[in-house]
């Protein structure tokens, strides 16, 4: 992707300026901004509804939380997929989401495993996805729109259940589950190890 500087164009003809100002766009996919931020010259309030801004390395990052709360005034719901601080705006703490695929996949590998599932499904997909939303604060001011990498494993058997449960009424799950928390805690990795003496 280009960095391009203000006022100049991209290989597709839209400059920073024009794009934010384009009403049929609803998706800002890394449009090539420098680090740092928009130089000033992009209006403060962009129309896209969703801005998917590059940021791996964090120290090249085309926009940061930080950016994107001053540019919306606060109003925009923020995750990122390198790891940020929380920020404080207009007196609210935000705390930041990681978004991260490690919310979905162990989950619904888990669930697929428990059941049996003969194939993953849109449905189980969308089951997964509705078990993650279902574990964020949607009432906070602030709060992060995803749960934290550190509840990765409250997070998996939420999704597995759900998943399982989804195979089972669409008759993909050869075994579908009787006791869903017991049984997909069962196929879990747990951290035991065997003591070692030493001779």
């Amino acid at each position: 992707m280009g960095r391009e500087g203000p006022g100049e164009h991209r290989a597709d003809g839209r400059d920073p300026q024009r794009a934010a100002h384009d009403p049929h766009r609803h998706l800002d996919q890394g449009r090539g901004l420098h680090p740092g931020g928009r130089g000033g010259d992009v209006p403060e309030q962009p129309a896209a509804d969703h801005l998917s801004a590059v940021q791996n390395p964090t120290s090249r990052a085309e926009a940061t939380p930080a950016d994107v709360l001053r540019w919306s005034d606060g109003r925009a719901l923020v995750a990122t997929g390198s790891p940020f601080e929380p920020v404080t705006h207009d007196g609210i703490r935000h705390t930041i989401a990681q978004s991260n695929n490690a919310l979905i996949f162990p989950g619904l590998g888990l669930g697929v495993a428990a059941c049996g599932a003969t194939r993953i499904t849109p449905g189980m997909i969308a089951a997964a996805s509705q078990a993650l939303a279902s574990l964020v604060n949607a009432w906070r001011p602030g709060a992060p729109l995803l749960p934290g990498i550190g509840e990765l494993r409250l997070v998996s058997a939420t999704v597995a259940i759900e998943v399982a449960k989804q195979a089972a009424v669409e008759g993909v799950a050869d075994r579908p589950l009787t006791d869903p928390v017991q049984q997909v805690y069962e196929r879990m990795w747990q951290p035991r190890y065997p003591e070692v003496e030493a001779i």
